[in-house]
């Protein structure tokens, strides 16, 4: 049963009405005829929203339960994945899922946030939200890839980092610092896409990438607008206006320069066509991974520290 965001409820009532006649047609053409109707008017009031969405409007979409997560992108475009757990440290942060896998063929580290998809995988993933002992597995993971020249391939898709006194005992600003280092040092391709959520230090930690994507109806961004609203207007509900203030949109970032490429959604979001969004992505990452063909370890490098030290420039000098 699809669920439907605030906005989404006039398209709600249009497709339970002829879901409804559907349900009576039988073998009445007329009735069909009808829901068949309503089925257009739905297509087309889908389209429109879906072309003139808000930037809070895109939050929801990109927070909706029904979204594919990592676990379903590594189900789906990887072969031969084979998950590596802990940080040989403290323990096994289940917000935080990676492994060796092949991507086209070609073998890949796999590094992403898992949220889950029910109120039990919730939990046990911790919303997405990954505690110090999942940034160093991530550091972990892309030791392995550089000692075996072996690109990274990273999801993100996380609110931000975990901000539990446990997590802040363990050392999280350290963990972050030391996973967006790991990143920097690689001397192999890593590529990211944000396949729904990009909050904060928690995102950049795994994105600090030679080439970055975004889904069209993802977020990325230093805080989520809800907190900024509480910290500049001491309101939460002003979440709508820190939304539009954060810039945070995938078409927003792409003209500041902060992510290279937005991977189109089917029409309505991934989360109402998860299999072929999932396909666009793994066909992004593909290319990604192609462009970087034959670069040598410091070019690598070079690349990636030059396009961090310039970002934004692009947006300021517009």
């Amino acid at each position: 049963m699809t669920q439907y965001l605030d906005f989404e409820k006039p398209l709600a009532d249009l497709e339970g009405k002829a879901e409804e006649l559907r349900a009576m047609a039988e073998d009445d053409a007329s009735v069909a005829t009808e829901a068949s109707a309503l089925d257009e008017k739905a297509k087309a009031r889908l389209e429109a929203l879906y072309a003139n969405l808000t930037p809070w409007q895109k939050c929801l979409v990109a927070r909706h339960p029904e979204r594919p997560h990592c676990h379903e992108y590594i189900r789906e475009l990887f072969t031969e994945y084979t998950p590596l757990a802990g940080d040989r440290n403290f323990a096994d942060d289940h917000a935080v899922m990676g492994g060796l896998a092949r991507l086209d063929g070609r073998p890949v580290v796999v590094i992403g946030h898992e949220k889950g998809h029910d109120t039990k995988s919730r939990l046990e993933h911790n919303f997405g939200m990954a505690r110090p002992e999942g940034y160093r597995k991530a550091i972990r993971l892309m030791d392995l890839a550089d000692r075996f020249g072996l690109p990274v391939v990273s999801l993100i898709d996380t609110p931000g980092a975990y901000p539990g006194k446990g997590a802040e005992e363990r050392g999280q600003s350290e963990a972050i610092a030391r996973s967006t280092q790991r990143c920097l040092q690689l001397g192999v391709p890593l590529v990211s896409v944000v396949i729904g959520e990009g909050g904060s230090g928690g995102a950049v930690a795994f994105a600090t990438s030679n080439r970055i994507a975004m889904l069209e109806h993802s977020i990325y961004s230093v805080i989520s607008p809800e907190g900024c609203a509480s910290i500049l207007w001491k309101d939460a509900e002003k979440m709508r206006e820190a939304a539009e203030a954060l810039r945070l949109t995938a078409q927003d970032l792409k003209k500041l320069g902060v992510i290279d490429r937005i991977i189109t959604e089917p029409v309505g979001g991934a989360q109402r066509h998860p299999k072929r969004a999932i396909l666009k992505v793994g066909d992004a990452l593909v290319d990604m991974l192609d462009e970087m063909q034959g670069m040598i370890p410091d070019e690598l490098r070079a690349a990636r520290r030059e396009k961090f030290v310039g970002m934004g420039s692009k947006g300021l000098a517009a």
